[in-house]
């Protein structure tokens, strides 16, 4: 695939700030559990968050194969910082653009998009994930108001958050129809963090139970109409499984670059071990299939940027690039061996950061699903 300048550009800005900014960082993130501000703050000033915003409300319009490029590398650095700028960027940006009013348009793009506001996504339940219509969270109508009362699970930016998108039961007995969502700032009277989950990997990134407690929202604050909740949650799954396939390629790579350093500069037997067969074919393959996820995630944002459907395209990249990276990251332990099992060098956190790509924005078994239907 051949880049527009624009696109280029923004990929080596990436990369050069995974290189000089997180990967030196990224293991003395996991041991604190959080990530500083400066950094969240830098990632704002180069425009990660707003890629995918039109101009007018802040961002620089520079599209999904941009976003795709960009989450690739910030991946490469910090598999965690990357799941904070998917959520922000293709779940809460997304919905907002494609389908707020001027008004919250005006009140929520611009800091989003500069970083001065994280996004999260609240739809996950303790009895409801992919199963949307399982929702028990219920927004309960009085007059021209809304009382929010609920609890919401593994919800990422849950803590470091300002702007969160919330699914609620609007029309109890109603099934998917009685689903509506709503723009709630997190800092409402009612809107509680119960709990910080602690995780196999991404450590940094924060996950977050959290409760409602009669959160007061008003007409202003409703997606859409009520009742078009779960269309909505449907509608943004093209950009959101296109950031995770992205994050998915980008961990893997860091794993793998590792993993080809190691093998050149390893000697047994008289050589490096990158040139006995077992060692380079392996090498080899983790490459190809790195490729084949690449060029799937690509297409994906390419089908995107043109405003084609690609739900079937995404998820295929989702699916194929999460579980590829999951036999990459085992191949480069095995290329370090008993290195590879322990904390010190990077393949074993990355190996555990990456196992999450295969759950969230859908499990695989549910890729499968949509993908079979597509067909």
């Amino acid at each position: 695939m051949i880049f527009t300048e624009e696109q280029n550009l923004i990929q080596d800005m990436a990369r050069n700030f995974a290189n000089d900014r997180l990967q030196p960082n990224s293991a003395q993130w996991e041991k604190t559990g959080e990530y500083p501000q400066e950094i969240i703050d830098e990632m704002g000033e180069l425009g990660l968050f707003g890629m995918t915003v039109s101009e007018e409300w802040g961002g620089s319009d520079a599209g999904f194969t941009a976003f795709a490029l960009a989450t690739m590398e910030i991946a490469r650095g910090d598999g965690g910082l990357s799941t904070i700028m998917s959520v922000t960027s293709s779940l809460v940006c997304g919905i907002i653009q494609k389908l707020g009013t001027k008004e919250q348009k005006e009140t929520y793009l611009p800091s989003l998009a500069c970083g001065e506001s994280m996004g999260a996504f609240c739809l996950t339940e303790a009895q409801a994930g992919s199963d949307a219509a399982m929702i028990k969270t219920y927004a309960t109508k009085v007059e021209s108001r809304y009382k929010l009362n609920g609890t919401k699970q593994m919800i990422t930016s849950g803590r470091i958050g300002k702007t969160a998108i919330v699914f609620a039961i609007t029309k109890p007995g109603a099934g998917k129809k009685g689903l509506s969502a709503f723009i709630v700032p997190m800092n409402k009277p009612g809107f509680l963090i119960s709990k910080t989950e602690e995780k196999m990997g991404q450590k940094a990134s924060d996950c977050c139970q959290i409760n409602f407690d009669d959160v007061e929202l008003d007409g202003s604050h409703l997606i859409g109409q009520e009742g078009d909740g779960y269309k909505i949650a449907l509608q943004n799954l093209e950009s959101g499984r296109i950031g995770i396939a992205a994050q998915s390629v980008g961990m893997a790579q860091a794993a793998y670059d590792y993993a080809l350093q190691y093998a050149k500069e390893r000697i047994t037997f008289g050589k490096p071990i990158f040139e006995h067969q077992a060692v380079g074919f392996r090498l080899a393959e983790m490459a190809t299939n790195l490729e084949a996820a690449r060029q799937l995630v690509l297409n994906a944002a390419h089908l995107k940027d043109q405003s084609v459907p690609c739900l079937k395209e995404a998820c295929m990249a989702k699916l194929f690039a999460s579980e590829m990276a999951e036999k990459v990251c085992s191949d480069a332990i095995q290329t370090l061996g008993g290195y590879g099992y322990l904390s010190e060098y990077p393949v074993e956190k990355i190996a555990r950061d990456v196992r999450v790509c295969q759950l969230y924005e859908g499990t695989s078994d549910i890729q499968k699903i949509v993908i079979s239907r597509a067909l």
